[in-house]
């Protein structure tokens, strides 16, 4: 039987729950419909993820977002909803959504969406030293 889209997101148990770690997402081939025009919109999205105690599957992911192939929707409505709907099934710590739309009428637009799970706040963000190249040495 071949894969439909739906609006069901899984999720499976954080594996390192006592740690802050970043899962980054990349989805190139958003669709949806201009809810004035009917005219396809296309975007990258871009999710960014501290999770809690849940992690979000990626064939559900998948599936989730081809749900919206044929959906009429603003871009701010539908990346909001997006977000919602992800913090919604794995409650995490932080999670970014940056959704960047193509061209249309001349104006590119981008749309950034945040949640801070009440609480948490970020670890600070430790800067390491860089150090020369090595390329000038040579091996004998």
């Amino acid at each position: 039987m071949p894969s439909q889209p739906s609006k069901q997101l899984q999720v499976f148990p954080n594996p390192n729950p006592e740690r802050d770690y970043l899962i980054h997402f990349e989805i190139p081939e958003f669709t949806c419909l201009c809810p004035i025009t009917g005219q396809p919109d296309f975007a990258v999205f871009k999710i960014d993820c501290i999770p809690d105690h849940s992690c979000i599957e990626l064939k559900s992911l998948k599936m989730y977002m081809w749900s919206y192939r044929n959906e009429g929707t603003f871009h701010e409505a539908v990346s909001n909803r997006i977000l919602n709907d992800l913090v919604s099934a794995c409650q995490p710590r932080f999670m970014r959504l940056t959704a960047q739309w193509y061209v249309r009428g001349g104006i590119f637009t981008n749309v950034v969406v945040e949640h801070h799970k009440d609480g948490w706040s970020p670890k600070p963000t430790i800067d390491l030293p860089t150090f020369p190249s090595n390329s000038n040495i040579k091996a004998f």
